[in-house]
């Protein structure tokens, strides 16, 4: 039996996955509004692999005996610059996600939750990644800057990318 503020901070990283995944959308959309649809790939695949995340809350708290709870979902950030710009804010909130997985785990910690905290593990590893990549797209596209060339290869390869769920 999860203790009600773990249960409750559970339920908010899992709608909170839901959010990205939904800021992952209107950054796809802002990408496809600018002809740009191998970006948009790539923040369409964000949003599947945040689906993806927020769906191992919901299994995890359900899995608990627990009650997932499902929230409303603010208004994504529509405004966007540049594709830089979207990257930017992704990064922004990839940090974000991993200060709220730390809490979660500090608080797992400080209860004993033994299955939360090995649950949490998973994420805190995923976060790593994800932090990662952002960045060196981000230092990418500061490279390459005005060569429309380099740009234009870029997202070539971002419309092949693909999300794959791993096998639970």
């Amino acid at each position: 039996m999860l203790n009600e503020e773990l249960k409750k901070a559970l339920n908010d990283q899992m709608n909170f996955e839901f959010y990205a995944a939904h800021s992952y959308l209107a950054m796809a959309a802002y990408c496809s509004d600018e002809s740009l649809d191998g970006f948009a790939n790539f923040f369409l695949v964000q949003a599947e692999e945040e689906r993806f995340h927020a769906m191992k809350f919901y299994n995890f708290i359900n899995s608990l005996g627990e009650r997932a709870m499902i929230q409303s979902l603010p208004e994504p950030n529509n405004t966007f610059t540049s594709v830089l710009d979207a990257f930017e804010k992704a990064l922004e909130q990839e940090k974000e996600v991993t200060k709220k997985i730390y809490h979660l785990s500090d608080l797992a910690l400080d209860d004993r939750e033994h299955a939360t905290m090995t649950f949490l593990k998973w994420f805190i590893e995923e976060q790593v990644e994800e932090e990662d990549m952002f960045d060196s797209i981000i230092q990418k596209l500061k490279r390459i800057d005005d060569d429309s060339n380099a740009f234009f290869m870029l997202d070539d390869e971002f419309s092949k990318r693909t999300f794959t769920p791993e096998a639970e």
